[in-house]
């Protein structure tokens, strides 16, 4: 199927595009092609550091060159290399109380993988500190670490925000933590970092399935086979040694081991007052890394801007390619497919990169367009950091990211969903564009989820480039009411990061062509605009752009 706003079989006149919009034919059934080559068995669940990894770079490539875009990198190639360290982690963690030792069993009761480039970490009867949500949040006047120094101790921690309450409506108060919505303070990868910053020897999240927004079978998906780190000088020696979860059971039989009550304490942990508890336990841990290096890579192709003035300017598209890969260990069915996760949003990229490239000349937009397929984004976003670290292209040159992780496999929607709502100007274009196809956009559904910081737009917004991540509606036409969410929930339940997420028989990816529409035309006014995208006030990555953009002198 191919899809034209200017058309009215979906909405009526109401959805006929703005006239300076381009409107080129969307097609659905590239998107579902390139959905199936990507997820297929052939490609081995595209791990990174794999065969897997070769087939996908060299099938994004292909298309790229195919539909005569440049190289992406300066220089001439389509290839950024980025140089990761593949972990696998063997651990062991055990708690001492009154003389008495309580081993833990690995997976079934706790993961503990290490970040450090090492071949062995431990640490033997270290003190151990339950540090409440682990957040210091000076914003806030929160500081879940007064008066303990955590230095060489194991520290456990909930996940996600303090769920702080307006006594005034009984509702998460907004002003703090954001309400409902996830900050980054909720987000494991904060929580690991202030440990470390702190000198914590280890750092055990307490898995939780509502808060997480996950199950704890995604953690053992996830974490308990080869993992990757950026090669780094230091071999990561500042992280903490062990990058822990425990289920929530275990949590609990610890805690009473030690003559604490688990939900009590996490009761007292929702207030600023709360000061951090010993538990009188001892934790040992140990953790056998295997390493090995890996060449991995980014895809990028360029298609240069219109306006020889304006074309050393850019807008960033970005989908990853890898997945989780093979696990030998399983029977039956070994391959994580990743279909929806993110051979869909790949399949996008593609798309995009075809309808812009076959933009007549006279709607080429003027700034140039790069169409980035990241690395290593199931392994902590990897691609993308190293991207913003080590730009190919100026960052105060990089007018904004858009980023693609999945697609709507189904029909069109007559509203879209903006993932980090309001954080900057692109979401005014967002909200025009959306209501020229006779759509509304709306907040996510699930801001608890923390997914602002859980894709590669976060990697780009952490050095100040506004960062967009726009997602598919879920009013969809013609069907219930609940379609959206009952599919949401059965993706999480029965697919998500499992050997299960392949290509659906009900698959038509004709919402993903009426999203490509929009999210090429999101692109191209930014491309064409006469101002830059902004952070709104308040934001909390505002200042590193305006201090990037003074340093420039713009």
């Amino acid at each position: 199927m191919k899809i034209k706003l200017l058309l009215v079989s979906f909405f009526g006149a109401a959805a006929v595009a703005l006239a300076a919009d381009p409107t080129p034919a969307i097609s659905s059934a590239n998107i579902l092609a390139h959905t199936k080559v990507l997820s297929s068995d052939e490609f081995e669940g595209r791990a990174p550091g794999t065969p897997g990894e070769e087939k996908s770079v060299a099938y994004l490539v292909g298309e790229f060159k195919k539909l005569g875009l440049q190289p992406g990198n300066p220089d001439g190639t389509y290839i950024q290399n980025v140089p990761l360290v593949g972990i696998t982690s063997t651990p062991t963690l055990s708690f001492n109380i009154d003389g008495h030792t309580l081993a833990l069993e690995h997976v079934n009761e706790f993961i503990g993988p290490s970040s450090r480039i090492t071949p062995h970490v431990e640490a033997k009867d270290t003190d151990v500190v339950f540090v409440g949500y682990g957040v210091v949040a000076p914003e806030f006047g929160w500081d879940d670490y007064k008066g303990v120094d955590v230095k060489g101790k194991t520290v456990i921690m909930l996940i996600n925000d303090p769920p702080v309450i307006d006594p005034a409506t009984g509702q998460l108060d907004p002003k703090v933590f954001g309400g409902k919505a996830m900050t980054y303070y909720g987000r494991w990868t904060y929580k690991y970092e202030i440990a470390a910053a702190k000198g914590a020897a280890a750092c055990l999240i307490v898995h939780e399935t509502g808060p997480a927004g996950y199950p704890y079978a995604v953690l053992v998906g996830s974490n308990t086979r080869e993992n990757f780190e950026i090669s780094a000088p230091d071999k990561n020696a500042s992280h903490v040694a062990m990058q822990g979860w425990l289920t929530l059971d275990t949590a609990r039989k610890v805690f009473a081991a030690a003559g604490q009550n688990y939900d009590t304490l996490k009761a007292a942990a929702v207030s600023r007052d709360f000061r951090p508890v010993t538990l009188g336990a001892k934790a040992s841990f140990a953790v056998d890394n295997v390493l090995r290096n890996v060449a991995s890579r980014n895809v990028v192709a360029l298609l240069p801007g219109s306006d020889p003035k304006l074309r050393n300017e850019y807008l960033i598209y970005t989908a990853h390619w890898d997945h989780l890969g093979r696990d030998p260990r399983l029977k039956g069915d070994q391959i994580y497919n990743g279909a929806a996760d993110n051979a869909a949003g790949c399949a996008v990229l593609l798309e995009l990169a075809r309808a812009f490239s076959q933009l007549p000349p006279d709607q080429r937009p003027k700034r140039s367009i790069l169409f980035l397929s990241v690395t290593a984004e199931e392994k902590g976003l990897l691609g993308s950091r190293y991207y913003a670290s080590d730009p190919l292209y100026p960052l105060n040159r990089t007018l904004a990211n858009i980023n693609m992780d999945g697609a709507n496999q189904f029909g069109p929607t007559s509203d879209m969903a903006t993932v980090g709502f309001g954080a900057s100007t692109i979401d005014d274009i967002g909200i025009a564009v959306a209501a020229a196809q006779g759509r509304e956009m709306k907040p996510e559904a699930h801001p608890e989820n923390g997914s602002y910081y859980r894709s590669d737009h976060f990697e780009f917004a952490k050095v100040g480039v506004p960062s967009y991540y726009p997602k598919n509606g879920r009013t969809y036409i013609g069907m219930p009411a609940d379609f959206a969410e009952k599919q949401v929930q059965d993706y999480i339940a029965n697919r998500y990061h499992k050997v299960t997420d392949e290509v659906q028989p009900d698959w038509t990816f004709e919402g993903a062509a009426q999203d490509t529409l929009f999210l090429l035309q999101v692109g191209w006014r930014i491309a064409n605009g006469d101002t830059w995208p902004e952070w709104k006030p308040g934001n909390e990555f505002k200042a590193r752009r305006d201090a990037m953009m003074k340093a420039a002198g713009k």
